[in-house]
């Protein structure tokens, strides 16, 4: 197929107080007594009043997802394994938190369906069966993750996604209340995802007018939200929700590029958040996005973040070589970056140096 069928999220509710729908929103999609089961960030773990927000019923339930380590295989298939185990079927899966909990939601909705081993799927177009009913609702925005045909995993070998039609959320629901409060380096962090995002794909290689009109919304959003404004505020929130939403369609039909792919590496060894980890090569990368980096450093001066230096410092032949055969092995984002010939370009020296900067 010349052009890209692109698979979108079926259902979005946008605003204050829509996460009070979600009762209303659930109850077509139930299946007898099959339970819905809600993955929250265990940041949430306690806040006895959030919980109560939670629309249960029957059998229900609410699994604490620990994201001090991004989405493992190994942890999607203990936890697939385990509701399979208690329930056998269930009726959907609704992710509650940031990038990390909608991938795990969309990974082990997939996982339901699907033999084997998630590391089975890691890759583009390798999932074949739909899986159970999922929602994504962020708590955090900035990664795409809640319109994205993606789940990306950490697997034994690699750090890459479950790329699928597949993938999508059925549902998303966007209400700015959830995002309000978020500590100011988090908040950065995951925005700058967004931020990179836009950057990379209206540079691409790949972009066309469906991603650019996107892309550059998104990037209009979080350059007002984070140069222009002088306080944060609830129109900040919703921008930048907006502004997440659109920077995951914006590479819809486009890639990520250079930052992304070297961050794949990082995150893979290092264990390296994928926010604070865009950041850490993105603040190194004037040479390929020069008007981009010098525009992230005024944000990085104005809301006076700390992007951590010097994290490769000491590292072996061995993990430096690990890093590079993660990053090498993300094609897509390379080909966007430099173009067909990006082998030539982007030899496994160059990603070296590049690697020993951070």
């Amino acid at each position: 197929m010349k052009f890209r069928n692109f698979k979108m999220v079926d259902y979005v509710v946008f605003g204050r107080g829509a996460f009070d729908q979600l009762d209303e929103i659930l109850a077509p999609r139930r299946k007898g007594d099959a339970p819905m089961i809600f993955f929250v960030d265990y940041f949430f773990q306690g806040n006895e009043a959030f919980a109560k927000r939670i629309p249960l019923r029957g059998k229900d339930k609410i699994v604490y997802i620990d994201v001090t380590d991004e989405p493992k295989t190994k942890y999607v298939d203990k936890v697939r394994d385990e509701l399979k185990a208690e329930f056998g079927e269930v009726s959907g899966i609704i992710g509650i938190g940031g990038g990390s909990v909608m991938d795990m939601a969309k990974a082990v909705s997939l996982m339901m369906k699907n033999p084997g081993s998630s590391a089975d799927y890691q890759g583009w177009d390798l999932v074949k069966v739909a899986g159970v009913y999922k929602v994504g609702i962020p708590t955090l925005s900035g990664t795409g993750a809640e319109v994205s045909r993606t789940c990306v995993l950490t697997g034994p070998t690699r750090k890459l996604g479950m790329n699928s039609d597949f993938t999508p959320f059925d549902q998303i629901v966007l209400d700015p209340d959830l995002i309000k409060g978020v500590p100011v380096n988090q908040q950065f962090y995951t925005a700058m995802d967004c931020y990179i995002h836009c950057i990379e794909s209206l540079q691409g290689t790949y972009l066309n007018a469906f991603s650019r009109s996107y892309g550059e919304e998104a990037l209009r959003l979080c350059q007002e939200i984070f140069l222009e404004k002088n306080t944060w505020d609830d129109d900040a929130d919703e921008k930048l929700m907006m502004a997440s939403y659109a920077g995951g369609m914006s590479i819809a039909y486009s890639q990520v590029g250079v930052a992304h792919a070297v961050s794949y590496g990082l995150s893979y060894l290092l264990g390296t958040k994928h926010g604070i980890g865009n950041c850490i090569v993105f603040d190194k990368l004037e040479e390929f996005y020069p008007e981009g980096v010098k525009e992230f450093k005024q944000m990085v001066k104005k809301h006076n973040i700390d992007i951590p230096q010097g994290i490769t410092k000491g590292l072996s032949d061995e993990q430096f070589n690990a890093m590079i055969d993660v990053s090498l092995g993300m094609a897509p984002l390379w080909e966007n970056a430099l173009g067909k010939n990006w082998k030539e370009q982007m030899t496994r020296e160059r990603l070296r140096a590049l690697y020993e900067q951070l």
